[in-house]
C-alpha cells in the first residue's frame, strides 16, 4: 500500500464536501503522543491537507468515519455532531444472549484516573445508548448500539455495566473468545500457543445517517475481515 494511496483503499464515499472511510482496528484517528506511526488524520492530511476530521473513533475500532473536505463542511458537520442530530450505529458481539429491541441504557460515565470510563452516578456527565438484537447464540450475541451522546468508550462501559461485555473487551471485563470453547475435539498443535477468534474489541462503527445541505446521507461501512470471520465461526459452531 503506497503512503498516498492509504487514505483512497479505505474510502466508501465522497463528493464535493465529504469523504466517508472504512476506518480498519488498530490505527488512531488522531497522532499518538509519541507521533510514531500512522494515523487517519496524518493518512487525510496526505491525501489533502485541506481535510479536516468530523469525529473519532477509537484506535481498536474499526468503521465509518466521516471527513470534512472544507471549512464550511468541517463547521456544518461540527454544529450537527454537538446537536446529536447524526444518527451512528455500531455494531456489537457481546458474551452473554440478550434479546432486546430499542432498550436504553441511560447511566452517566466519568473518567478514571487511568484514563478508562467509569459509571459515576454523582459526578458522571449524561450518557445514553439503545440496543437492540440482530441475531443471537448460543453464548453470544451480535447488537445495534445507538448511543445519543458520545462519552468516552460509552457502548463499551454501558455494556459492561449490564454484564453483558463486548468480546475480547478485556479492560471492561470480556474475555479473549477461544475456538477450543466451542469446537468438539479441537486440538492446538502442543508447539502452538492458541490464537483468539477475535484479537481486538468486537465493534465497529456500521452506519452515519444525517442530512447535510438538502441532502439525506446513509452511509454503511463492511465489516473488515476479522469480524466478518469471527461472526461466520460462532455462526457455525454457535448457531
Amino acid at each position: 500500500m503506497k503512503k498516498n494511496n492509504a487514505l483512497k483503499n479505505i474510502i466508501i464515499e465522497e463528493d464535493d464536501d465529504l469523504i466517508f472511510i472504512n476506518k480498519p482496528a488498530f490505527i488512531s484517528s488522531l497522532d499518538e503522543r509519541d507521533g510514531v506511526g500512522d494515523s487517519i488524520i496524518k493518512l487525510a492530511k496526505k491525501y489533502n491537507s485541506e481535510l479536516q476530521l468530523c469525529h473519532r473513533l477509537d484506535k481498536e475500532t474499526s468503521g465509518i468515519m466521516v471527513i470534512a473536505k472544507n471549512a464550511e463542511a468541517y463547521r456544518e458537520m461540527a454544529m450537527n455532531f454537538e446537536a446529536r442530530r447524526i444518527d451512528k450505529t455500531y455494531h456489537a458481539v457481546i458474551e452473554g444472549v440478550l434479546n432486546v429491541e430499542h432498550k436504553p441504557i441511560n447511566l452517566p460515565l466519568g473518567i478514571t484516573k487511568k484514563g478508562t470510563a467509569k459509571v459515576d452516578m454523582q459526578e458522571g456527565k449524561p450518557a445514553e445508548t439503545f440496543f437492540t438484537t440482530l441475531k443471537m447464540f448460543r453464548h453470544f450475541t451480535l447488537l445495534a448500539c445507538k448511543p445519543i451522546t458520545g462519552r468516552l468508550h460509552q457502548i463499551r462501559i454501558h455494556l459492561a455495566s449490564q454484564n453483558f461485555p463486548i468480546v475480547s473487551d478485556t479492560t471492561y471485563g470480556g474475555h479473549m473468545p477461544m475456538l477450543s470453547k466451542f469446537k468438539r475435539n479441537f486440538n492446538v498443535n502442543k508447539f502452538e500457543n492458541e490464537q483468539p477468534m477475535m484479537k481486538r474489541v468486537a465493534l465497529h462503527a456500521y452506519s452515519l445517517k444525517f442530512e447535510f445541505k438538502d441532502k439525506k446521507y446513509e452511509v454503511i461501512a463492511p465489516y473488515p475481515k476479522d469480524f466478518e470471520v469471527f461472526l461466520k465461526l460462532i455462526e457455525k459452531f454457535e448457531a
